[in-house]
């Protein structure tokens, strides 16, 4: 099930905030976690047992670094451990289950498949084909394995470090793992950012007001912007060649699929969110704004951004251990991201790209070599770049990559054909769609900030779209979400 779908918003959503809001207090959790897993379990139920094992492995270690399985110790108040104190043998273990299980899973479902196609490619180029595991069954990817256990292994993270106070009830913690808004998508909710709401919240008016708003925005980013778009860079990548102009045009294309697409569903979860009282933080902040690569990833998916931050490359030493080891783990965070969002070896590259970039401009003081020039054109190049890089991203594969970036560079072997892919890529629907995207991208207000006082003025921008985008959607055969394959 998707947000933008009419099952989704005409059947799904209002009969669960309905039965929400009858839910007495203590019952609010567990139903929002029913209706949690029929949402997750509605393409396929089994996928629901695998996040609820992930789920149970860590609410006990949760209670086993609060201490709660100690003789009596179930009636007492769950502590707050104390920052930088010690720590038992048993909640070094709790913690170190939590982490190997979450990434055991995300490492056996999401790179198998990957793993053992390599080491057949390998021992072939090696001459040792009789190695070859030639495996025939493959593993299905359950959705949102990416998000719930970054989600979910940040929460034993989380308390063992002393951030956050563990959960006592099961269903409390349930519901923070899989609640919809956030569950195949995004963004990463760290359980830090709302323990103290999953223990108490307000559900007011102006709250629900600010959601919809959210939900409504974010709707038409993705129905009225990204989908258009994702026409035209799929037909452009999938031609098989195209001349440089196209290939810019393709490329240009996706830059503004993969952001108003993401960027809509962050809207639209941090306004389902709100509906049910509960405050999640920004995930975007204008990223084609920026000025340098530096300045980009503080900017883009922050959930990714500021999790990779403070559990991986603080922890590997940040830039703590010197100029050397400082490069080295921004290089290593971003290929890890990289692999993060998705096993094959044009997100490695991808990866790859940024964390060499990152550690250059840490290398020129957090700056690109073009600092000099004048903002409008740093916030040029930056996008160029970052364009370029979303080819690896997008393409099927790494030599798809290479052919469309030769393709970029005017080096490309052009077939037939080419005129009708032209007639069909610059109609003027799609042009005026990419003039909306570059008028919203670059001079309209982020929706954070536009939301935050809601007039009978923006009242009526708000049903507008959302009318808008629902009679559009009803036309579109074409509505993919970049980041569930994630």
């Amino acid at each position: 099930m998707v947000f933008s779908s009419h099952l989704f918003i005409f059947y799904f959503l209002p009969a669960v905030l309905a039965l929400y809001y009858l839910m007495p207090r203590r019952g609010k959790h567990l139903f929002l976690t029913l209706a949690s897993y029929v949402f997750y379990g509605w393409a396929n139920p089994y996928f629901v047992l695998l996040m609820f094992y992930s789920t149970l492995i860590d609410y006990v270690c949760g209670l086993q670094l609060a201490g709660q399985f100690r003789r009596g110790a179930w009636s007492r108040p769950l502590p707050l451990l104390e920052k930088n104190g010690p720590r038992t043998r048993g909640q070094k273990a709790a913690v170190a289950v939590s982490v190997v299980q979450n990434l055991a899973l995300l490492g056996f479902f999401k790179y198998f498949n990957f793993a053992t196609e390599n080491f057949d490619a390998l021992v072939a180029w090696l001459g040792f084909p009789g190695l070859s595991l030639d495996l025939a069954f493959r593993i299905t990817l359950p959705l949102g394995i990416s998000f719930y256990t970054f989600q979910s292994m940040s929460y034993s993270i989380d308390v063992y470090r002393g951030d956050a106070r563990a959960i006592r009830h099961f269903a409390d913690f349930a519901c923070y793992v899989s609640m919809f808004p956030q569950l195949v998508a995004g963004p990463i909710i760290r359980f830090e950012e709302v323990a103290d709401q999953l223990r108490q919240r307000t559900h007011t008016l102006e709250k629900f007001t600010r959601g919809v708003a959210f939900f409504a925005l974010g709707l038409s980013k993705k129905v009225l912007l990204a989908n258009p778009c994702g026409k035209v860079a799929d037909t452009v990548f999938n031609a098989g060649s195209a001349g440089w102009a196209d290939s810019w045009f393709g490329a240009l294309a996706y830059s503004f699929q993969i952001y108003f697409d993401f960027s809509g569903y962050s809207d639209m979860a941090i306004g389902l969110g709100l509906m049910f009282g509960f405050v999640f933080a920004k995930n975007f902040d204008s990223p084609y704004h920026a000025q340098s690569i530096t300045e980009f990833w503080r900017r883009w998916h922050l959930s990714l951004s500021t999790w990779l931050r403070d559990y991986l490359y603080i922890p590997l030493g940040g830039n703590q251990k010197g100029g050397a080891r400082t490069y080295a783990n921004l290089f290593l965070v971003m290929l890890l991201g990289g692999l993060w969002h998705g096993a094959a070896w044009n997100f490695v590259a991808w990866g790859t790209l940024h964390g060499g970039l990152l550690a250059f401009e840490r290398f020129w003081g957090k700056r690109p070599v073009y600092h000099f020039l004048p903002r409008p054109f740093r916030m040029a190049l930056t996008y160029l770049i970052v364009v370029v890089a979303w080819v690896f991203f997008r393409a099927k594969d790494l030599s798809a990559a290479a052919a469309y970036l030769k393709g970029m560079l005017g080096r490309g072997a052009v077939q037939e054909g080419a005129d009708l892919l032209r007639g069909i890529i610059y109609q003027p629907y799609y042009l005026l769609t990419f003039a909306l995207c570059a008028v919203v991208v670059w001079t309209a207000p982020q929706t954070w900030d536009w939301s935050r006082k809601i007039t009978w003025g923006k009242v009526v921008v708000v049903a507008a779209l959302l009318w808008l985008s629902v009679i559009v959607l009803a036309t579109q055969a074409y509505n993919p979400f970049i980041y569930f394959i994630f």
